[in-house]
């Protein structure tokens, strides 16, 4: 924060996975760039990372793993003046990210909501996964998968002839 504005700073991210809690679990190591650019206010953090979550596939439910990648573009606003020592208004801005009293930037609650933004709402193994079968449950796209016919609700049977 003692440099001048304009200042930029390139950081390489590697970072161990996140705890989530039962909720999600992150598999793979938290990895990116991060760009630190000394504002007039406070820190400009331009960031790109890397990650990955276990999921379950939609359609089949077999375990996968789903990568994932965060983008942000946010101003860190200090908590306390650099210059006077005072307390910061922070009440002007109260949703903006924060640098610490020790004007040290935290981005684990950004970069952990971020994720489970990214999140897929019906995560698919692959794009053409055929899913399980109706009648049997197995997994369609296991090999060979025929049933008969007979298996007909008898008050549908009236539309059977409608195909012939």
């Amino acid at each position: 924060m003692g440099e001048p504005g304009g200042s930029v700073r390139d950081i390489r991210v590697s970072a161990a996975p996140l705890d989530f809690g039962a909720d999600l679990t992150q598999v793979g190591d938290l990895v990116g760039d991060l760009r630190l650019t000394r504002t007039n206010r406070g820190l400009m953090v331009q960031g790109r990372l890397r990650t990955a979550i276990a999921q379950t596939c939609s359609r089949c439910l077999r375990d996968i793993v789903w990568p994932i990648e965060i983008q942000f573009d946010e101003e860190a606003l200090p908590t306390i003046d650099i210059a006077s020592g005072q307390p910061a208004h922070v009440d002007e801005e109260p949703d903006a990210l924060r640098l610490t009293d020790h004007h040290e930037l935290d981005l684990e609650a950004d970069v952990r909501d971020f994720i489970i933004l990214a999140e897929p709402i019906a995560p698919l193994c692959r794009e053409d996964c055929p899913g399980l079968c109706i009648v049997c449950g197995l997994e369609l796209g296991s090999g060979p998968h025929q049933h008969p016919d007979d298996d007909i609700d008898p008050r549908l049977e009236g539309l059977r002839g409608l195909l012939q």
